[in-house]
């Protein structure tokens, strides 16, 4: 049963006792951030949650795209920013200028890290490739998030989710052939490549500890896709068909009288005897012929499939809930997000923080999924206003008050 969450909130005193605990994970680490949208920033995130000083360069009077991708009472500081962009600092720098340029250069002399996910080829084109700011910082990990990679015939194309989920075979599996197809609707090729950009960052830091040398680190979404498909590919590559894990005989989605369940038949010797049981059906369908082996459960799915699909929709979630889970098979509820985030389980899990935003007011969101003991999360800085730590950045970087004015004047600061 679903109960109201409360979300823990983050306060100036909670926010300073973050900072006295022990050094965190990536303390010391500097990422110069290029990010925008969501594959990259989710990356950046998880970096500053557990650390990193990381430095949002963005455009003067637009920035990060996902400023502005819904329109939102609070323009460019939008809960879909918000979501992926706290422990970061904000400097806009116009890079289409000389000045622009050099100055991202004497950033990037200091720092750790650079990541940026632009179409292949553009941080060569603005002056941030990885061959140029090697030679400023041969320590420098350079690592790059793109659609397809800076090789092969789809190089010049943009990453973005669903197109990547349309290429990598993903879109196209579905439980049966007649399923329309249809975009899955959460971001899961961005927030998979996101989380593999992350780490490939901290393996290329941890071998800089061991060599003393940077190197470059590429991860593309097509990439992601299809090894998130490493079960499927196997089969396919060695055995020439498809697993499909939706369209399993024993597993399924259900309509009840009030929502629908989910049921998957596995992991027991005969799943099929205790599902028989639980559905309360007077009898054990894998005594029957046509059910009696797996492979005569694939042959008649459909069968089985009505069965199911009439028994459970005599009675409510909560009943075949606790009936399935009698009999030891694995169920679930399907839950709405609104229903989840409100779950006992996101409450206990700890997984919804309130945070205060010095122009969005008070706003929630979802906290890192990685639980660390002794050195856990810290919230630092909330999502930052467009430029707002140009001058803070800046002067911690060895730059004059008439040196900030200067470019200020120029307008290459914003």
């Amino acid at each position: 049963m679903s109960t109201p969450t409360d979300s823990r909130t983050e306060t100036p005193e909670s926010l300073k006792a973050n900072e006295e605990r022990t050094a965190l994970p990536l303390e010391g680490i500097t990422v110069i951030d290029f990010t925008q949208v969501y594959m990259g920033p989710s990356c950046t995130q998880m970096l500053g949650d557990f650390g990193a000083d990381v430095i949002k360069i963005e455009r003067p009077g637009a920035g990060d795209l996902s400023r502005n991708s819904i329109p939102d009472k609070d323009g460019r500081d939008n809960p879909i920013f918000l979501s992926i962009n706290r422990n970061k600092r904000s400097v806009s720098i116009d890079t289409r200028t000389p000045e622009g340029v050099q100055l991202v250069h004497d950033l990037v002399r200091d720092a750790d890290v650079v990541v940026s996910n632009f179409r292949s080829g553009v941080m060569d084109r603005i002056g941030f490739g990885y061959e140029k700011l090697k030679e400023i910082n041969p320590g420098l990990i350079w690592a790059q998030g793109t659609g397809f990679g800076d090789e092969g015939p789809y190089k010049h194309k943009g990453g973005q989710d669903v197109i990547a989920q349309a290429y990598s075979g993903v879109m196209w599996r579905r439980e049966s052939p007649d399923t329309p197809l249809t975009v899955y609707p959460t971001t899961l090729c961005d927030y998979t490549t996101g989380m593999h950009l992350m780490q490939g960052i901290l393996m290329a830091l941890i071998a800089r500890n061991v060599t003393g040398e940077g190197q470059r680190v590429d991860v593309t979404m097509y990439d992601s896709m299809l090894h998130m498909q490493m079960q499927e590919a196997c089969m396919q590559l060695n055995r020439g068909y498809e697993i499909n894990w939706a369209s399993m005989p024993l597993s399924g989605v259900f309509a009840t009288t009030d929502g629908a369940v989910c049921m998957v038949g596995a992991f027991k010797e005969n799943p099929l005897r205790h599902i028989s049981a639980a559905l309360e059906l007077g009898e054990d369908l894998s005594e029957r012929p046509e059910f009696a082996t797996l492979e005569s459960q694939f042959d008649h799915r459909p069968q089985l499939q009505a069965i199911f699909k009439e028994r459970l929709a005599t009675k409510t979630t909560d009943y075949w809930v606790q009936r399935l889970e009698a009999e030891d098979i694995l169920c679930a509820p399907v839950r709405t997000l609104e229903e989840a985030l409100a779950d006992e389980q996101t409450h206990v899990n700890g997984m919804v923080l309130e945070l205060e935003h010095p122009t969005a007011g008070r706003y929630k969101s979802l906290d890192a999924p990685i639980k660390l003991s002794s050195t856990p999360r810290t919230i630092r800085h909330a999502p930052p206003r467009l430029g707002e730590h140009n001058a803070q950045v800046l002067l911690e970087h060895g730059f004059s008050q008439a040196e900030i004015d200067k470019l200020v004047e120029a307008g290459v600061l914003r």
